[in-house]
């Protein structure tokens, strides 16, 4: 019997060209990898950043009911020894005071939210500052609310007795329209998007394939 003839050397078949770079499988690393490379939120500095927001705008809440204290108009009242009247019926002194309180409470609801993007605007606090920057506005609010209206007399009946019959005194300071508490809070949320949108570089985007 003869062997068969088997071809040495190499195989005279073509074989496969080889395939263009760029066109196999792209190799992509695991999501495990992937989400240990991203930088982790610090919790407990975005913890301090809001409390610290709160308490601070809580205390210049002071400066704020002081303020207010000192600039808004009193309204002006007289007794004739049995009642106490209104002098000025038609007399908006109750409405430029709430004016004065919401307008004061959005300076510094400016002014707290422009302080909160400078000291955060490089390393970033999260949700942090807006909700700092809210719970801060109302806490300053009630502070300077409570700390205007307290200053000074506050029994009418014994302030009427203290003046003259027929003397014109005022009424202790009181915060009529209630909603004007909100006035810090909104002006600083609104002043800290706009400084956000504005003025923070936007990331660039990752070209695609």
């Amino acid at each position: 019997m003869t062997a068969p003839n088997t071809p040495e050397g190499p195989s005279n078949q073509p074989s496969a060209p080889p395939a263009p770079p760029g066109d196999g499988p792209h190799w992509e690393a695991p999501a495990e990898a992937a989400d240990a490379a991203r930088p982790r939120p610090d919790y407990r500095r975005e913890i301090l950043v809001g409390l610290v927001l709160v308490l601070g705008s809580a205390v210049a809440g002071l400066l704020f009911g002081l303020l207010w204290h000192a600039v808004a108009p009193r309204v002006p009242l007289y007794s004739d020894g049995t009642a106490v009247y209104l002098r000025d019926p038609e007399g908006e002194q109750q409405i430029a005071a709430d004016g004065w309180f919401a307008l004061i409470g959005g300076c510094f609801g400016v002014l707290a939210a422009a302080l909160a993007y400078w000291f955060t605007r490089r390393r970033g606090a999260g949700l942090a500052v807006p909700i700092g920057l809210t719970l801060g506005g109302l806490a300053a609010g009630w502070v300077a609310w409570q700390l205007g209206v307290h200053m000074g007399q506050q029994d009418l009946l014994k302030l009427a007795a203290s003046v003259p019959t027929n003397t014109d005194f005022s009424r202790p300071l009181a915060l009529g329209a209630k909603t004007a508490i909100v006035a810090w809070p909104m002006a600083a949320l609104l002043t800290f998007l706009a400084a956000t949108a504005l003025f923070t570089p936007k990331e660039p985007r990752a070209e695609q394939d």
